[in-house]
């Protein structure tokens, strides 16, 4: 009778360490998915700073092609620089 009741309280044990492991495992399974659900989003956060610098850069960039363009700047470089002017009346010859 003794006997038997050791097997029971065996079995009981080892159902509740096999319980208690699958608990641990769910949970380190669970863990594992977070900690890598936070990685990813670590990195769409540096994706997404890295994303407003160039759209920055960009705003800058089209600001200085524009400033570049300029008809009053090509002008003034032209005079200044290269020390070219208008034509002259006579200077200039129509083509039909």
């Amino acid at each position: 009778m003794l006997a038997a009741g050791r097997k029971k309280g065996g079995v009981k044990l080892f159902r509740l360490i096999l319980i208690a492991l699958i608990f641990m495992a769910i949970t380190l399974v669970y863990v594992w998915f977070r900690i890598g659900i936070t990685k990813i989003d670590y990195r769409i956060a540096e994706e997404m700073h890295c994303r407003d610098s160039l759209l920055e850069e960009n705003r800058k960039l089209k600001v200085e092609i524009a400033t570049l363009k300029s008809p009053r700047r090509i002008e003034s470089i032209a005079r200044t620089k290269l020390g070219m002017r208008y034509p002259e009346r006579d200077q200039v010859i129509f083509l039909k």
